[in-house]
């Protein structure tokens, strides 16, 4: 019997060293490869401003009788490559601008507040430096939907209109059970390379459309393997149940809004998920159902064209 255990606890040994080996020579090659693909994260687009002594990107092409301002989900890795499947609609006779905050895309990381009083302010200013007037068509996707909501309780003089891809806002952490510990996992996963493992379709959806040349496919992985939930991002999830407290407290924006809901952020319950915007709003916005992945935006994106010109087209005829 000892001797069995002795076996045992050898072979136990034995397999913890070969996974500390292999995540070692994992760690090792990630960090050569993130040389390797510096020159792929110097691909800079958009136009670089300064802000609070840092560097943000914001990203605009069209021009039109709207201004459509995309503000990105959390962690995604480059949201002007992020959101390209939609805003290519919409800039063909529209202007639109993706804003990139610090943390994301090419912007500068940053230990500022991540509270949504300071990441507005920073937005707001970031439009500014780069000639993007008001007022603005919101397109926040995933938790810039606490932003979006935000902007619009505090200055909606500035919002034209909300179009939501799949947002969270208030009453969404309670049916999502969301947690840090996922986040926290990410960001050990991405620090020791084990990303690298996975499929970047499946980390960064947007490489999954044909709108992204193979230049900008690359140049997404590179920012991704380098970024993902990073200090600065990492940030927002701390701050995140506070912030959503600040949204609620604020009350429903007296903006027009549209959202544009998934099946499958909660995809035990969708039903529940789709229902959520409708309880924060009392049923007195818009709502379109879509048989669509979290990233409606990329999978989607022909539908929220034609869904949104049709509600901006209603609201110019009120």
């Amino acid at each position: 019997m000892k001797k069995a255990l002795k076996r045992i606890g050898i072979a136990l040994l034995i397999f913890l060293l070969i996974d500390v080996l292999a995540l070692a020579g994992i760690f090792i090659y990630h960090r050569y490869r993130l040389k390797q693909e510096q020159p792929l994260r110097e691909r800079t687009v958009g136009t670089p401003v300064t802000v609070d002594g840092r560097t943000m990107y914001v990203y605009s092409e069209g021009e039109g009788p709207h201004t459509f301002v995309f503000l990105s989900g959390f962690g995604t890795a480059s949201p002007i490559y992020d959101f390209k499947p939609l805003y290519t609609k919409l800039s063909t006779d529209n202007r639109i601008a993706v804003v990139e905050k610090f943390g994301y895309g090419f912007s500068d990381d940053s230990d500022s507040p991540r509270d949504l009083k300071t990441m507005l302010s920073q937005t707001r200013a970031a439009l500014k430096e780069a000639g993007v007037e008001a007022p603005y068509v919101l397109v926040p996707h995933s938790a810039s939907g606490m932003e979006a909501l935000y902007w619009a309780q505090q200055y909606p003089d500035e919002i034209e209109a909300i179009a939501a891809s799949d947002i969270v806002m208030p009453g969404s952490f309670e049916l999502s059970d969301m947690s840090l510990t996922a986040d926290r996992t990410m960001h050990f996963i991405s620090a020791c390379g084990l990303t690298r493992l996975l499929s970047i379709q499946m980390i960064e959806p947007c490489t999954k459309s044909d709108v992204l040349t193979d230049a900008e496919k690359e140049t997404v992985a590179a920012i991704s393997y380098a970024r993902k939930n990073n200090p600065t991002v990492m940030n927002e999830a701390y701050i995140c149940v506070q912030n959503m407290q600040t949204v609620k407290d604020g009350g429903v924006p007296d903006v027009p809004m549209i959202f544009f809901i998934s099946e499958s952020y909660i995809p035990e319950n969708p039903e529940a998920w789709r229902q959520v915007a409708r309880n924060y709003t009392n049923n007195e916005a818009e709502y379109i159902d879509l048989n669509c992945g979290h990233y409606c935006h990329v999978e989607d994106a022909d539908r929220m064209n034609t869904e949104i010109r049709r509600f901006i087209g209603e609201l110019e005829g009120e």
